[in-house]
């Protein structure tokens, strides 16, 4: 990807971040976090010279790759892939910004216990599977506020910092807009908790998960096209 499609793709994007933004209100500001997952380290380093400066990776060999390959740009990196246990002790080391997929108790409690060994903390969204399908990861919505208290209560090497999930997978814009409600309901109530990030929409339905209240959007294939 040359320089010129690379601003492009990203001028293109913050136009239609903007129009949605603006839907909500003047004062609402969007993250936006370019998923280079599929991407080349190339292609991150001509995105980054074009304004964006967060990407996630969702497996984290990749984030290990791409994040010693480009230590020199002052990327900040997200982690937004399921995080296996085993893999967790390589993710410490890497000090991502931000870990948008903790889906359970559990791995938090092993997060935690893994974090506290190595005298580290780290910020993570708690994953909520708002769609309520079985293929996606995160906890039910309705213990979704109970869990986040607990992780704060139990798990002090955890800084949560809000709440992540999945647009329903369908082509009905009712039913994935529905998701995306059930999740900011979510949201405002662990505003009053430290939540700062509402994380939700991606490629397909940014615009949408924006006018429901969403702040930060995770987009690879817009930006990297």
């Amino acid at each position: 990807m040359d320089k010129k499609r690379a601003t492009k793709n990203l001028d293109s994007l913050i136009t239609k971040v903007e129009a949605a933004r603006l839907r909500v209100s003047e004062h609402h500001i969007v993250k936006i976090i370019g998923i280079s997952k599929y991407s080349t380290i190339d292609d991150i380093k001509t995105l980054y010279e074009a304004g964006q400066r967060a990407f996630g990776e969702n497996k984290v060999q990749d984030l290990k790759i791409k994040s010693e390959a480009l230590e020199e740009f002052p990327i900040e990196w997200h982690f937004v892939g399921t995080l296996q246990k085993n893999k967790i002790n390589n993710l410490i080391d890497l000090n991502p910004t931000l870990v948008h997929s903790l889906d359970s108790l559990e791995l938090a409690e092993e997060l935690n216990k893994k974090l506290s060994i190595k005298n580290k903390k780290m910020s993570c969204l708690l994953q909520i599977n708002s769609a309520y399908e079985d293929t996606k990861s995160g906890v039910d919505p309705k213990d979704a506020l109970d869990i986040y208290k607990k992780i704060i209560k139990f798990y002090p090497n955890i800084i949560l910092k809000g709440i992540m999930s999945i647009g329903a997978n369908t082509e009905n814009r009712e039913t994935i807009k529905k998701s995306f409600l059930v999740t900011k309901k979510i949201f405002d109530d662990v505003k009053i908790l430290g939540g700062i990030y509402c994380s939700m929409g991606m490629s397909n339905d940014f615009d949408l998960a924006i006018e429901c209240g969403s702040n930060m959007i995770r987009v690879g294939s817009t930006l990297f096209k």
